[in-house]
């Protein structure tokens, strides 16, 4: 376990400590809440239990990469906190409702915790998935009493990535192989992962990867590798082909057949 944490990215992109001839990240988080918790709510409360069903989905799935969704995670919690949500919308100006959020020292906090425990109990590395800092700022942009994305542009993003910059660091300790910018979302502008610099300069510090993911492709900060995601027929069925790309990306279909995933499973190799 010890000489996989130790991997860099690039190390573990060219061979995969599974065995694979291309390494697979897999996002089956609302896959995993379907089967596996049947339908219950993700324990995100109870840092070791959501360490706990990781690892069980883990166990089957064997992702090359540990994929901890805190975009899901802030997503929950915004919306079962009144009092966050009072304090995002104190003021209506472009960016408060985010950096609220990633300053709120009670769900930073707890959130360090949860990224701690994971990262301490899971067998492969760990990938924080979080949302683009534009992606971010239009999710939390309707706290500014408009839910008018479409003056958000490039510059709006690049100070939106000064907020996660500065909530980055809080994970200093933390043995991440990855930072991973879910750019998919409602249609905006255009906005280069090269924006992103003051993110660059904390991943670059602390020696972590800094990816973006988009609907159709992964790219990686500072690296001509590029990542393919895998499409959702995939799963459901066998002559469901694999992209070209230097490693894969793939998001379980939520209502997919179990017995047709184990099966799909076997043709990542």
């Amino acid at each position: 376990m010890g000489d996989t944490l130790s991997l860099s990215l690039t190390e573990l992109l060219a061979e995969p400590t599974s065995g694979r001839r291309r390494a697979v990240v897999l996002d089956s988080h609302d896959y995993a809440q379907s089967v596996f918790l049947q339908g219950k709510p993700v324990p995100w409360q109870e840092p070791m239990a959501y360490a706990n069903f990781f690892g069980q989905v883990q166990g089957v799935l064997e992702s090359d990469l540990a994929l901890l969704s805190l975009d899901r995670f802030y997503a929950q919690r915004v919306a079962g906190d009144p009092t966050l949500q009072a304090a995002m919308s104190a003021k209506s100006r472009t960016g408060y409702a985010l950096r609220t959020l990633l300053t709120d020292a009670a769900t930073t906090a707890f959130v360090i915790e949860l990224a701690t425990i994971f990262s301490q109990t899971q067998r492969v590395p760990v990938v924080l998935q979080i949302p683009s800092p534009m992606q971010w700022l239009a999710r939390t942009h309707p706290f500014s009493e408009s839910a008018d994305v479409s003056g958000l542009d490039a510059d709006s993003a690049e100070n939106a990535s000064m907020y996660v910059a500065d909530w980055l660091r809080g994970f200093a300790a933390l043995p991440l192989m990855a930072v991973l910018l879910d750019d998919r979302g409602p249609a905006l502008g255009p906005v280069p992962l090269s924006t992103y610099s003051p993110i660059a300069n904390v991943t670059d510090h602390y020696r972590w990867a800094l990816a973006q993911r988009h609907e159709d492709r992964v790219e990686l900060h500072g690296s001509a590798l590029r990542g393919a995601v895998i499409g959702a027929d995939f799963w459901s069925s066998d002559s469901g082909t694999l992209p070209d790309g230097d490693f894969l990306v793939g998001e379980v279909p939520q209502h997919a057949v179990p017995e047709r995933v184990l099966s799909r499973i076997t043709a990542l190799v």
